[in-house]
């Protein structure tokens, strides 16, 4: 890695630890204000929603690289994209939990939903579908003009008295769906620890915050991480199976959950860099 690309991690992983404490910090307001079993509601959903993230965020490093965007450009994106995020998470977890007072059943769909997604996730292949294909961009074009290049960082230009996307705007298109997507199986995730608004938005949101610089960690450092995703996965079916639990009187223990989810990711993340390092040894 060169120089530069040192600098760019060394300053998003103070970034990160500096999110990271602040979500920590804000856990002792919950556990002091509310009682211990709120706080570790609230850790349990953040960690959840931290570690399915970083999958995410290997869908946008596809995303960005496939359009060649620059780190300045990603980081324009990435900015709006979180504030979308935050906006779109509260309806998600808003009518969530309407859904699970009202229809206590629906968490059997949850529960499925993230047991399908983590296998679904074992069997997908690296290889994914060039991101020019989907259907949103296909959409856009033929809801407005778009330019065929990029205009510096603008998302929309006036020719001729005629508004035109630019491609950075299809861009954050596809960051902003690709997050509704991923909110169908975090957003459920979080839900098999705690049904209570504030613990859940509040974890999915300070995690989201943190999600900029982690991102530019992993553009950097993605190819020694390769086995992460397996990690995600096996996370996604135990939280699924941690909500059938829940509404078959089976319950799984949240400090137990988080136990399992910290060191599920660490395993993971020791056998990514394990295997990295051999294979950078027999090139």
């Amino acid at each position: 890695m060169e120089k530069q690309g040192v600098k760019q991690v060394l300053l998003s992983l103070r970034w990160v630890i500096f999110w990271m404490s602040l979500a920590l910090l804000f856990n002792g307001v919950i556990y002091y204000f509310y009682g211990a079993e709120k706080g570790i509601e609230f850790l349990a959903g953040y960690l959840i929603e931290l570690s399915l993230s970083i999958d995410n965020l290997f869908v946008f490093i596809t995303i960005f690289m496939s359009f060649g965007l620059s780190e300045h450009a990603q980081h324009r994106v990435l900015r709006w994209g979180i504030i979308g995020a935050v906006v779109m998470r509260f309806f998600f977890i808003f009518f969530g939990i309407k859904l699970i007072d009202n229809f206590q059943w629906i968490l059997y769909v949850f529960g499925v939903i993230l047991i399908v997604s983590g296998v679904r996730m074992y069997n997908s292949h690296e290889s994914a579908k060039d991101p020019h294909d989907k259907f949103i961009l296909k959409v856009l074009k033929r809801v407005m003009p778009m330019t065929k290049e990029f205009v510096g960082e603008k998302f929309f230009v006036k020719k001729n008295k005629i508004l035109y996307a630019t491609p950075l705007f299809a861009v954050l298109l596809l960051i902003e769906t690709s997050d509704i997507v991923f909110a169908i199986d975090s957003v459920p995730a979080v839900f098999s620890v705690s049904t209570d608004l504030l613990i859940v938005y509040s974890s999915n949101i300070f995690a989201i915050l943190g999600l900029r610089q982690l991102y530019f960690v992993l553009l950097h450092l993605h190819e020694s991480f390769r086995y992460v995703k397996y990690g995600v996965a096996t996370i996604l079916i135990f939280t699924g199976f941690k909500m059938l639990g829940t509404v078959t009187g089976f319950h799984i223990d949240n400090l137990l959950s988080i136990a399992i989810i910290i060191s599920v990711l660490a395993i993971s993340i020791i056998v990514s860099l394990i295997v990295s390092k051999k294979s950078k040894k027999l090139q």
